[in-house]
């Protein structure tokens, strides 16, 4: 992904390779946590949710179906237009699975309609100052 605000979330044997300026956060899926690449701005931050809520979702329907995962990778990345209206968010995955492709692919297509962050978004929402 080419967007200048571009994050990743990476666990297990995909943890690999983050990056020097990750930060590590714990994680009650995966042993030895998660790291998060990304800078500190609203807009990466707001990539930073959608991609920490795909990885989240990933292991927890992995866990439902029996899907072992040795690691997860997910990248996602947006722009803006002149006025900071999102043009949208996209999201990669990579997953370090022993499950086969056709498992793998029900387990994306699965979290892709389960993610609890991408439906809000999707669905839009507002945002007010508490007074």
């Amino acid at each position: 992904m080419s967007d200048s605000f571009s994050v990743l979330c990476a666990s297990g044997t995909l943890r690999a390779g983050a990056g020097g300026s990750a930060a590590h956060f714990d994680h009650r899926w995966t042993d030895g946590g998660v790291d998060v690449v990304a800078d500190f701005t609203g807009a990466h931050l707001l990539h930073a949710c959608v991609a920490a809520c795909i990885l989240n979702d990933l292991y927890r329907e992995a866990a439902s179906l029996g899907v072992r995962l040795d690691g997860v990778r997910v990248e996602a990345a947006g722009g803006f237009d002149e006025s900071w209206g999102s043009t949208g968010i996209t999201y990669g995955v990579e997953l370090d699975s022993p499950a086969d492709s056709a498992v793998q692919q029900e387990l994306l297509q699965r979290v892709d309609r389960v993610a609890e962050i991408p439906r809000a978004l999707r669905k839009g929402t507002s945002v007010t100052r508490a007074t």
